[in-house]
């Protein structure tokens, strides 16, 4: 069923995508097409009025005594009672319309959200917060909008010129295809705009921009207090400046492309009695019966400028449908991402020794292998370290594990099962994460610990805290556990966000973890304590650790060094050390480091 819903999205684009969209809720949709049609035939009547007024006050002229009072009054009642009528069943069709909408905006994001949770969360970091946000916030409440506001307009854009048509031949034909020639013309210069491949691409250009755009405002708005802390701006933060630019040189060529088609547009829809006065003036002097050519020609006159509204509608409804098709188009792009294939039948393990068997991998937007050819084990009840200088391939084989990316070629195995064998809820449950980025949630202390397992107890949240040496520092927070991280000024600082983490990772209890510089903002007399911690919480599991502090992975059961995406030593620290390599150099240059010390010079000046 979930293929064959991929591939409808991947079949249908433009148009008819909003339209399948809307028909979700179909019986609400009908209705409020119908109710729409409607209001837009309802619309005219009021003109219907005024063209039997004017009959009746030019035949009787000059002598207006003898007009008809009673049937003045009564086609003036018919007027009200069209834009009463027009008013009314538009509100209907409006209020069908809202309902669908906002049932098919509930649908969109709870699809939209629980795909996103089946997609490989290597997917979330390459993709971009900002980018996701943008989708979720603004494209998907577009097509809430479309539902509810443009497509009963786009409804009333078609049936309108439909009922105008019909009136301006019912009455003269002459003077009906003289107005029709401005439409024609009208219609002619706006659909050669909008159909134009250019407008088209320009399109999906301002909307990779905007989206580039508000990636790097996220970027921004986070890192602010780097930001303002060095006295810089937004000039300062490349990322941000050249995506408003872009922006800018992208915006403004599309703008003024549209210049002189707009002109064009604007000017014939709002002077098409242009077309009809040469041929009312012919019609003159033909014609015998002044009486009824005066009333006729009154009536264009009155009526054709109400043609510049209509078009003007459906000018507008197109160039918002345009926007909303870009933004569904972007939201199925991610939906047309495959989720992580999951096994017809999840496998179990009994033990949680970790195997990769040369494992290489690229991440989508590199060319390069960010590991190549891979092979070691971690086994249970052992830490396993992983050191090596930046770019190595340390976070990406952390990544691996749970399998955030699956991988290129090999094979990652715990306990001898492959985990492209074993269902995402059940691995996720085997391993417990502590990340150098901590993120924590606009909730409680208690509740944030609690992510790590729903089901603990006040006393079992409160006993992890004292054993990630969280206790002392949380209750001295205003409402102690309670206290709700964010709110009225409660920052907590990096060690104190990383032991909530670990706290976290202690009330899992899962048999595998994995540290990725997990003790990074501690200070060293709580960085003592946090390993007093670690020795409880790892004994008995698999360890994945890593590290650039090299001190914290010195007792390790085994150390593996990356460099460049390949492992290129393994062992213990005593091994490593006799071995004489790149962990030796390592250790060589941490120990010196650890001895540098800030000398004062004294210097006179003359």
């Amino acid at each position: 069923m979930k293929k064959k819903q991929q591939k409808a999205v991947a079949s249908k684009t433009g148009m008819s995508r909003l339209l399948e969209l809307a028909a979700t809720k179909k019986t609400l949709v009908i209705a409020s097409v119908c109710l729409s049609s409607l209001a837009a035939i309802c619309s005219f009547i009021p003109y219907i009025a005024i063209y039997y007024i004017i009959l009746e006050l030019v035949g009787v002229y000059p002598d207006f005594s003898a007009m008809s009072v009673q049937r003045i009054i009564g086609l003036g009642w018919l007027a009200i009672g069209g834009i009463l009528l027009n008013i009314l069943i538009y509100f209907a069709a409006l209020m069908c319309s809202h309902l669908a909408a906002f049932g098919t905006l509930y649908e969109l994001k709870v699809n939209f959200a629980s795909h996103l949770a089946r997609v490989p969360l290597g997917f979330h970091v390459l993709a971009g917060s900002g980018k996701l946000r943008k989708i979720m916030d603004e494209n998907i409440e577009k097509i809430e909008g479309f539902i509810a506001h443009q497509l009963p307009d786009i409804v009333a854009s078609l049936v309108a010129p439909v009922v105008m048509l019909i009136i301006l031949l019912a009455i003269d034909w002459r003077m009906g295809f003289a107005s029709i020639a401005g439409i024609i013309l009208a219609l002619y210069i706006q659909i050669k705009g909008y159909s134009n491949e250019g407008a088209r691409r320009m399109m999906g250009k301002y909307q990779d921009a905007l989206e580039d755009m508000n990636n790097a405002s996220v970027e921004y708005i986070r890192g602010i207090t780097v930001v303002k802390a060095f006295g810089q701006t937004v000039y300062s933060l490349h990322r941000m400046h050249d995506a408003i630019k872009n922006y800018t040189k992208m915006v403004i060529p599309y703008t003024l492309s549209w210049e002189n088609t707009m002109s064009a547009f604007i000017t014939v829809v709002n002077n098409v009695y242009l077309f009809l006065v040469p041929v009312g003036i012919l019609l003159s002097q033909r014609t015998k019966d002044y009486t009824s050519y005066a009333g006729t020609f009154i009536f264009y006159l009155v009526f054709v400028p109400s043609i510049a509204a209509i078009l003007t509608k459906i000018m507008y409804v197109t160039t918002n449908g345009m926007q909303i098709m870009g933004g569904v188009e972007r939201m199925d792009k991610v939906l047309s991402q495959p989720p992580l294939p999951q096994p017809e039948q999840g496998g179990r393990i009994k033990s949680y020794d970790i195997e990769f068997k040369h494992v290489s991998f690229a991440y989508t937007d590199q060319e390069t292998m960010a590991l190549s050819d891979v092979s070691f084990q971690a086994e249970q009840g052992q830490v396993t370290a992983i050191v090596g200088p930046s770019g190595g391939g340390k976070t990406t084989i952390a990544s691996l594990i749970p399998r955030f990316f699956d991988v290129a070629e090999g094979s990652i195995q715990i306990g001898g099962r492959d985990v492209r064998d074993l269902a995402s809820d059940y691995l996720m449950e085997k391993v417990s994460f502590v990340f150098q980025d901590v993120f924590l949630f606009k909730l409680s202390v208690m509740e944030n610990i609690r992510m790590g397992n729903l089901n603990a107890t006040d006393e079992q949240v409160i006993e992890a805290a004292k054993a990630a040496q969280c206790h002392e520092f949380v209750e001295k927070l205003p409402e102690k556990y309670q206290t709700v991280i964010g709110s009225q000024g409660i920052h907590l600082s990096g060690g104190e966000r990383q032991r909530i983490a670990i706290a976290r990772a202690i009330i899992k209890d899962a048999p595998i973890i994995v540290l990725d510089e997990a003790t990074a903002f501690s200070d060293p007399e709580n960085e003592h304590l946090i390993q007093k911690a670690f020795e409880r919480l790892m004994k008995g599991k698999t360890v994945i650790m890593i590290a650039h502090r090299l001190s914290t992975i010195r007792s390790a059961g085994k150390i593996i060094v990356m460099d460049n995406g390949m492992l290129i030593e393994q062992g213990t620290h005593d091994e490593l050390m006799d071995a004489q390599g790149k962990y030796h150099d390592m250790w060589n240059m941490y120990t010196k480091t650890l001895s540098w010390k800030m000398d004062r010079k004294e210097e006179t000046y003359a």
